[in-house]
């Protein structure tokens, strides 16, 4: 398994996928039923051949992530070649993940405890794995609505 199986909730979100999934497999839903019981282990084969390719169509798709943590934010544009990374850091105790903490940012955006960095990373040989560490660490995937909002701001 390349990436993390899909939770119990993502599974029934993607019911009908899956449903697809095994149908292409050539698998009914009597021998669905028939393998969990008696080859559980190929069972859980199929589940994890059907998380990898729900995660490698969701990153190949995936064009921004966003990290937001009480004292910083992280934004990212995922580029063919590259990411890259818009952080903004505040030195002060507002909470980012609050609603009031957020509004403070928007109205003190070029105040001394608020800081900018810009950076670009090259991925490894596995640009789908780089971004799923990231969602791992508790990225999200975005439209990059904010990303492109302090992309402006700050270039």
């Amino acid at each position: 398994m390349k990436y993390s199986r899909l939770t119990k909730e993502q599974f029934e979100e993607l019911h009908q996928e899956f449903i697809n999934f095994l149908a292409t497999q050539s698998i009914t839903a009597d021998e669905w039923t028939n393998l969990k019981t008696n080859k559980p282990e190929l069972a859980e084969i199929e589940l994890d051949v059907f998380s990898d390719l729900i995660w490698e169509g969701a990153l190949n798709k995936a064009k921004y992530l966003e990290h937001i943590s009480p004292q910083s934010m992280h934004l990212f544009a995922l580029n063919e070649k590259n990411m890259h990374l818009i952080g903004v850091k505040l030195k002060n105790k507002e909470d980012l993940t609050t609603k009031d903490g957020f509004n403070w940012l928007r109205e003190n955006l070029m105040s001394d405890d608020v800081e900018f960095v810009q950076a670009n990373k090259d991925y490894s040989k596995d640009p789908h794995l780089d971004k799923f560490k990231l969602i791992e660490q508790g990225s999200v995937i975005t439209k990059g609505d904010l990303y492109k909002y302090f992309y402006k701001l700050i270039n």
